[in-house]
């Protein structure tokens, strides 16, 4: 076991960094249960069940880093020996992943119009992702030596592999989803960037962390700085589901003025045709209404203003 400071040092980090995270995660949870009282009862359960997964694995690490430095303080020999709480740590985290993975995929089959090989390549990576995670629990509770636990170490990087890439693939189908979502006005379009962007972000970071873990194992298989980044990456998907929840009132504040309105339940598009009006309903996940016939004289004036463009060309 290497020094201090890239093991128990990291591994101290990783729980401080962790449990601020948590503390972002209590405020989001109070701050959607205030202010979505109106929301679908599974939801609200997907969110009680992530904050639960959430604060299990919050104790189970702060449990474990206890041990190290408090209980076996001094006894440099319980220094290489697992604590059970760091094993069973690796569940709950595969339990939020499970949970947050899936939602999103929900998002996918629902913009997606119930896309079969859309949704079911997202869910081969959720689901391949816990499978991988109950078999590295299986195996390693029958371990006493961290020396013991090296030799998971490909099935803990192919943990990390597989959680990345889901999200990846997550963030790059709601990207191309959307932005097949165009209407062609300017207004709505505006909004779809901003719902590009915001689905950008939201597996940006999980992704990144899970990278992160990936690359520390490969180059220093010896320290825990990996398991620093592993402790935040069930936090991180937790506040991105929250954030993802949270962010549709603001959303839809910054689309009022526009006629606009949003939703994370499906897309309903009014065209515009040369002779009048028609609708067309579109069973999608993030939902924008659009009052198209006003925004198409708008855009009309505007363009004959400027350079006569058409507003479907703006």
């Amino acid at each position: 076991m290497g020094a201090l400071d890239n093991t128990f040092g990291a591994f101290l980090i990783g729980v401080v960094v962790s449990a601020t995270l948590y503390g972002v995660t209590c405020v989001q949870t109070w701050y959607y249960f205030s202010r979505y009282p109106s929301d679908a009862w599974y939801i609200k359960l997907l969110v009680a069940a992530v904050l639960l997964s959430d604060t299990v694995h919050q104790a189970l690490i702060t449990h474990t880093v206890y041990t190290y430095l408090v209980t076996d303080f001094g006894i440099a020999a319980d220094l290489g020996i697992l604590v059970w709480s760091l094993i069973v740590e690796v569940l709950f985290n595969g339990f939020t992943a499970l949970m947050v993975q899936s939602f999103l995929a929900m998002r996918v089959y629902r913009l997606s119009q119930k896309s079969i090989l859309a949704t079911g390549s997202v869910m081969a990576l959720v689901i391949g992702e816990f499978v991988l995670v109950v078999v590295y629990v299986t195996k390693a509770m029958y371990f006493e030596t961290f020396a013991q636990l090296t030799t998971l170490k490909a099935l803990s990087m192919s943990v990390n592999a597989v959680a990345a890439a889901g999200d990846v693939l997550i963030a790059i189908l709601l990207c191309w989803l959307l932005q097949n979502s165009r209407t062609g006005f300017r207004r709505s379009d505006t909004m779809i960037n901003k719902l590009i962007m915001f689905s950008i972000n939201t597996g940006l970071l999980t992704s990144i962390c899970a990278v992160a873990s990936l690359i520390s194992i490969t180059a220093a298989p010896n320290t825990f700085i990996y398991i620093a980044f592993f402790f935040c990456l069930g936090r991180l998907y937790c506040n991105s589901l929250l954030a993802t929840l949270n962010a549709r009132k603001g959303l839809r504040g910054e689309s009022r003025d526009d006629n606009m309105s949003l939703s994370l339940q499906g897309v309903q598009k009014t065209n515009v045709s040369a002779v009048g009006t028609s609708s067309k309903r579109m069973p999608n996940n993030i939902s924008i209404k659009i009052d198209t016939t006003q925004e198409y004289v708008r855009d009309e004036y505007n363009s004959s203003v400027t350079d006569m463009k058409s507003p479907v060309d703006v």
